[in-house]
Parts: C-alpha cells; structure tokens; sequence
C-alpha cells in the first residue's frame, strides 16, 4: 500500500468532500476518486459512504482513517529525523569528560548552549580518566572526549585546543608555606608530593614527574592517588602537596590552600579530542561550538 493512498484518503476524509480535497492536495477529482477506488479494493470492504455533495466515513473507514494519521505521522517524523541528522541537528551525541575537566567553566558552558541550541540532540556524558577516554575514542564508544595534555595518544585524533592552564601547588592549610601567595617547588623538598597513577595520564604525568625531580624533591616517597579529584581530598587530610589544574581550585576546602608557582613552566592544555576523519554531522556540529 503507497502512502499516497493514505494522504489521499485522510484528505478526503477531513473535507468530507472530493472536490475539496482534490483542490487541497492540487490534483483533479476524478484521479482522486481513482485512488481511493483502488485503496479501498485493497482494503477489502468501503471506506466512505458517497452522498449527493459530500461523503462519511464508514466503520471501517473511521477505525482505518486513524490509523492512517499515525502511519502518515511517523512517515513525516521518520523522514524528518533522517534529515535532522543529516544536518546534525538530531541524532545521539556520546561525549568523554577527565575528572580535571570537570569543572573548567567553558567545557559544560558551551555543552548547554550546544543543548539549548540543538535539543533533539541527545547528549550522554561519560566521566573517566585519560587512558580510558582515549581507548573508548578509539573503538568508537564515544564520539569526543575532553582531554588534557600533554597525552601521547592524542597524536592519533584530531584535537582543538580550549584552554591553557598553569597547574598550581595545593598545600594543607597548616603547612608552613600556607601563608605564600607564590612559592618555589624547591621549598618543598621536605613535603611528600601526591601524584595521579602514570597509566592514568602518561604524558601529564612524566611533565610533572620532571618537574620535580628538577627541583630536588624525592619522588621515590611520591604518594598514590587515583585521580585529581582525590589528590585533592588527600592534601585536605594532611597526605603532602599536590599539583592542581587551576580550573580546580573551585573546591574550597577549609583545609587547602593554592599557591602560584615561581618561575613555572608546568602547564598544560585542555583540549577536545576526536576522530581523524569524523563523518557523523552531530559531531561536526558539536565541535563547530568550539
């Protein structure tokens, strides 16, 4: 059965007249009459009762003519849809976030606006380290992920830098340098550092892990935290100090203080990451925001 069989039919039945619809659909009558002729020998029984200047539905066409507004209604949402990904205005948006993006103020900024603009867009965030992001990029579990550099694996995704971020020195608020507005690494020789796991964020890691043995401290004493987020609860609890992306000193603890670092080369990049040759218009869509 052809869908203009129905539009035909729906038609007919909302002017209850064939001259009326015939002119509303900008074709002639008796083609019309034709059509519905034939629909209604497919059907199998009447669908309209012909009286003198006009026509009503029988049982079946009523019963019939519902279901036609519904198939009509899902044909022009489907064909609509199809268009609206096309032009990456609908569709399904899978996105990656590290626990140190969280909370940079542009990232879920420019993630609303992206849903205010674009809302039959759905989005699904995912919150992981690095490591893992990178890997779920790869397979294709996730569409972009926001990273932060340096990352050696990134060299195989296209990238767009967001941000430059100096990473601050977070310290216990009873520790002696709490008081500094700015400090020198080489003051904290005497404090043992925390540190992220090195497969969380390879690059990241080995920048800092330099850095610190540039300025004399110990790294054989470093102590383990699972991510930034933790490292920060551990320098709250009295662990040693941390290395901190400024976009995270949102977290005002009673307990922390955050402190400039001297003469600091130790920065690093937020960046959204995707796939070279990205053929989906939702995510092309997504990162033109950027």
């Amino acid at each position: 059965m052809e869908l203009r069989y129905l539009r035909y039919f729906i038609a007919v039945a909302q002017s209850k007249n064939f001259s009326r619809a015939a002119e509303s659909l900008g074709i002639s009558q008796p083609p019309l009459s034709q059509q519905i002729q034939r629909l209604e020998r497919e059907v199998g029984t009447p669908l309209l009762h012909r009286l003198t200047r006009s026509v009503e539905l029988t049982e079946a066409g009523r019963n019939f003519y519902e279901d036609a507004c519904k198939i009509i209604a899902l044909s022009d949402a489907a064909l609509e849809k199809a268009k609206g990904i096309a032009r990456g205005v609908n569709g399904k948006l899978y996105l990656g976030v590290t626990s140190s993006n969280a909370f940079h103020p542009k990232i879920f900024s420019t993630i609303y606006q992206f849903h205010k603009d674009y809302p039959n867009v759905a989005l699904y965030q995912k919150e992981a380290n690095m490591a893992t992001l990178m890997h779920e990029l790869d397979e294709g579990r996730i569409d972009a992920a926001f990273v932060r550099l340096p990352c050696d694996s990134s060299q195989f995704f296209n990238l767009r830098m967001i941000a430059r971020e100096q990473m601050l020195v977070g310290l216990h608020h009873s520790h002696p340098l709490a008081r500094q507005a700015e400090l020198s690494l080489d003051e904290l020789t005497g404090t043992p550092v925390i540190i992220f796991p090195q497969e969380v964020a390879p690059g990241l890691y080995e920048l800092i892990y330099q850095t610190c043995q540039q300025a004399g401290i110990n790294m054989d004493n470093k102590i383990q935290a699972s991510q930034f987020s933790s490292s920060i609860s551990m320098v709250a609890a009295g662990f040693g100090f941390a290395f901190i992306p400024e976009s995270m000193t949102c977290f005002q603890h009673p307990h922390i203080t955050f402190h400039q670092i001297k003469k600091s080369r130790l920065k690093t990049d937020v960046a959204l990451a995707w796939r070279k040759f990205e053929r989906s218009p939702t995510v092309k869509q997504f990162i033109g925001n950027f």
